[in-house]
């Protein structure tokens, strides 16, 4: 897994290889979420499954058959998350670096045309969450904004229509 940096001058394409990237912080909840499945929740599981099993007769157990169930689907999480942090690249972010333009990883405030601000983070599509403002690059809000400087603004066409952003700041800090 290399490191890259979070300069827009990087030989590194973000567009052509962004569902690749992931911030530090992405990676470290990526990997703690896999060592809690795979060190906490499966060993407890499969107790659970060897002490419904004891009880009897299994076709008929349904502490039993949702255990079984519930152990395929956490396989196959794990399954996935080791497979998925071997093909991430991290992008290590200078905090105190002020970007020019909005760059993977970078902090912005933005304006729509309603006078309402917003204060997102530009992430990869592993760690985008909308309840923190953690906004996917490959999402229509994210790639209209990569690149852009403060000042300027974007029309993004949404499921509810086009909506007009003015970029207010861009940091590296949250």
């Amino acid at each position: 897994m290399g490191a890259l940096s979070a300069n827009p001058d990087s030989r590194v394409s973000v567009s052509k290889r962004s569902s690749r990237f992931i911030t530090s912080d992405g990676e470290k909840r990526l990997r703690k979420e896999l060592a809690r499945l795979w060190h906490e929740e499966r060993p407890q599981l499969l107790e659970s499954i060897a002490a419904a099993a004891a009880e009897g007769d299994r076709s008929e157990n349904a502490e039993y058959i949702y255990g079984r169930r519930r152990l395929r689907e956490i396989d196959r999480k794990i399954k996935y998350l080791s497979e998925r942090l071997d093909q991430l690249e991290v992008v290590e972010i200078d905090d105190d670096r002020v970007p020019d333009q909005l760059v993977f990883g970078a902090w912005i405030e933005s304006e729509d045309e309603e006078g309402e601000v917003n204060k997102l983070r530009i992430v990869g599509s592993d760690e985008s969450d909308g309840a923190r403002g953690f906004i996917s690059m490959d999402s229509p809000i994210g790639r209209a904004l990569m690149k852009r400087r403060v000042g300027e603004s974007v029309l993004v066409r949404l499921p509810k229509g086009e909506v007009e952003y003015t970029i207010l700041s861009i940091s590296f800090r949250g």
